[in-house]
């Protein structure tokens, strides 16, 4: 029995753990994931 309880209570808290909410709209990200900024573009010590 105690083996059970034990084993329900990792469970939950291993699930409680590893879930995360998501509250921003996709529109109103700060990060913009589709296109690289302006420094990204090119390699360093080449120009332009």
């Amino acid at each position: 029995m105690f083996n059970r309880l034990l084993l329900f209570l990792a469970l939950a808290i291993s699930t409680l753990a590893l879930t995360g909410c998501f509250d921003a709209d996709v529109d109103e990200q700060s990060v913009p994931w589709g296109r690289p900024a302006d420094w990204e573009r090119g390699a360093p010590g080449f120009g332009g």
